[in-house]
C-alpha cells in the first residue's frame, strides 16, 4: 500500500511538471519577443539645436530664429517679383533686432485671431538694391541705392496675412503690383479685401510701423535711424 501511494505521488508530480513547463517556456518566449521588439524600435530623438548664428547678432536678428511659425517667403529669392528675376541666393529674413521682435509680437497677437504673418521681403542688402536699380532706375519703384531705403537699413518689411493653415488672405493684388489697386487708400475692392488690409494695417500700426501710399504690403518702423548695410547672408 505504501509503495502504491509513493508511486501515485511521483506520477502526480511528473504530471504537474509537464503542465507547468509549457507556461514557463511561453513566458520566457514572450519576454524574449518583447525585448527584441523594444530593441528594434528607434529611440526617440531630441530635435537638434539650431546651428550657431553666422551673423553679427548685435546688429541683426534672423526672424525664423525668434519664431519658426512665421512663414518666410522672400520673393526676391524667387522670380515672383516685379523684375521677374531671382535676386537673393536663398530665402533668409534678417531685420534689426528691435524690428524683428516687433514683427514677432504682431504675429503672435494675430495667431490669437487664427491668423499670422508671411514675410515677403525683409532686409535688402545694398548690393541687391544696386542690381534692382540697374534693371529699373525709376525712384517710383526702386529707391536710389546711393540714398538707400528702409529695406537697406533692416527696418522695413513687405508682408501679408495668412490663415492658421498658412494660406494667404486675399489682398486684392499680388505682391509687387504697381498700380492704384495696390494703394492702401484704394477702396474699389470687395469688403473682404478691405477688411484684410485693415487688419494688417492696424496690426502693424500697433507696434509703430508706418505704411506708404503705394503698397499695401510695405511697412517700416518709424523713429529709428539705422545705417545702410551691405551685409550679404550666407546660404547652405
Amino acid at each position: 500500500m505504501r509503495l502504491k501511494l509513493l508511486f501515485y505521488f511521483w506520477a502526480m508530480l511528473g504530471l504537474f511538471a509537464c503542465q507547468s513547463a509549457p507556461d514557463a517556456g511561453q513566458e520566457a518566449a514572450e519576454v524574449a519577443t518583447d525585448t527584441l521588439s523594444s530593441m528594434s524600435q528607434p529611440a526617440a530623438q531630441k530635435p537638434l539645436p539650431p546651428p550657431p548664428p553666422d551673423y553679427d547678432t548685435a546688429a541683426w536678428t534672423e526672424v525664423a530664429r525668434l519664431d519658426s511659425s512665421i512663414v518666410i517667403d522672400m520673393k526676391y529669392a524667387t522670380t515672383e517679383n516685379f523684375v521677374e528675376e531671382k535676386m537673393y541666393d536663398c530665402s533668409r529674413c534678417f531685420l534689426r533686432p528691435e524690428v524683428a521682435k516687433a514683427v514677432v509680437r504682431i504675429h503672435q497677437r494675430l495667431q490669437k485671431q487664427g491668423l499670422g504673418l508671411k514675410l515677403l521681403d525683409c532686409f535688402r542688402p545694398r548690393p541687391i538694391q544696386w542690381k534692382l536699380w540697374e534693371k529699373v532706375p525709376d525712384p517710383r519703384y526702386v529707391a536710389d541705392p546711393r540714398e538707400g531705403s528702409m529695406h537697406n537699413r533692416g527696418a522695413a518689411v513687405d508682408l501679408t496675412l495668412v490663415s492658421a493653415e498658412g494660406e494667404e488672405l486675399d489682398m486684392g493684388t499680388p505682391f509687387d503690383f504697381f498700380g492704384p489697386e495696390a494703394h492702401p487708400a484704394y477702396t474699389n475692392l470687395p469688403d473682404s479685401v478691405l477688411t484684410n488690409r485693415a487688419i494688417l494695417r492696424e496690426a502693424m500700426l500697433s507696434e509703430g510701423f508706418q505704411p506708404i501710399t503705394t503698397e499695401w504690403w510695405h511697412f517700416s518702423l518709424s523713429g529709428k535711424n539705422y545705417a545702410l548695410s551691405d551685409m550679404l547672408w550666407k546660404c547652405y
